[in-house]
């Protein structure tokens, strides 16, 4: 039986519960963070005031039927306690942590703001979510991995971080705090790299593209807009994330600074990867 082990951050629905379940076919135990432990339950997501599709409960189901064993920890990337306790609990439990998917994001108000209204008690939610805790997991979680010989840290980062948005936020573009955020984030890799060498340790950036999750659409993104970004698929992504867990890859895809997850699947032929979560 393989030894493997990843945690997952936001692994209730979308990218993370797809990455959960092709992980656990890949041979890997999973440890599973999010705020929604059961269905049903009400969390604060832009644009939505009713409990969205997806749950941990229900991802390590689908982890179980995949023949895996999966670990729920309820987290919350806005309590930065709560995240290093579960990656407590996850060393406990499993002994080792291989893989650590850096997946959830702040998915409250200000992430779409304009730069004349985003307050700093917004970007102070943000930059949390997407900085501060992802960075206090990593370095809770990197010690254990130098000493075991190495390890892999993937960071879900956005093409938002790096390109100039093509109309403002409410006609389908996007606004300054999250990629700014994001941004930050990605620089996190480079450092690692360099601060580590010859050490086992593996760090990538994964740039996913579009992707139609259950968030995006309680945000009212509507499919005119999906359209003109060419979405791709949760599964698709998750099976690249998979896929980059135990293969190094190609220098063309330019692993030192941010791997496109689209490019990788179609290069891959993983884009009809299908759903193991009923969606």
């Amino acid at each position: 039986m393989s030894d493997k082990t990843a945690f997952i951050t936001g692994a209730s629905r979308g990218i993370g519960a797809e990455t959960a379940v092709a992980l656990a076919r890949a041979g890997y135990r999973v440890a599973l963070t999010a705020r929604t432990l059961s269905e049903g339950e009400q969390h604060d997501h832009v644009g939505s005031d009713a409990p969205l599709p997806g749950s941990l409960e229900a991802t390590a189901k689908a982890v179980a039927d995949a023949g895996g064993e999966a670990l729920c920890l309820r987290a919350d990337i806005l309590d930065e306690a709560s995240v290093l306790a579960a990656a407590r609990s996850a060393l406990a439990a499993f002994g080792h942590i291989d893989l650590l998917f850096n997946n959830a994001v702040y998915q409250g108000t200000g992430n779409q703001e304009p730069v004349l209204d985003v307050t700093r008690e917004q970007l102070a939610a943000i930059y949390q979510g997407n900085v501060f805790t992802p960075l206090a997991l990593v370095q809770a979680l990197l010690p254990p991995m130098l000493e075991r010989g190495g390890g892999t840290i993937l960071n879900m980062v956005s093409y938002t971080a790096f390109n100039n948005p093509p109309v403002p936020a409410a006609r389908g573009g996007w606004g300054f705090a999250y990629p700014s955020s994001k941004a930050a984030f990605a620089r996190m890799a480079g450092a690692l790299r360099v601060e580590h060498p010859d050490s086992g340790l593996r760090v990538f950036n994964i740039e996913p593209g579009t992707v139609v999750t259950e968030v995006m659409k309680a945000a009212g993104i509507t499919e005119e807009v999906m359209a003109r970004y060419k979405p791709c698929t949760p599964q698709a992504i998750a099976a690249v994330v998979a896929w980059l867990a135990d293969n190094e890859p190609r220098d063309e895809w330019c692993p030192d600074e941010v791997l496109a997850a689209p490019a990788i699947a179609k290069q891959l032929d993983l884009l009809r990867v299908p759903s193991y979560l009923g969606g």
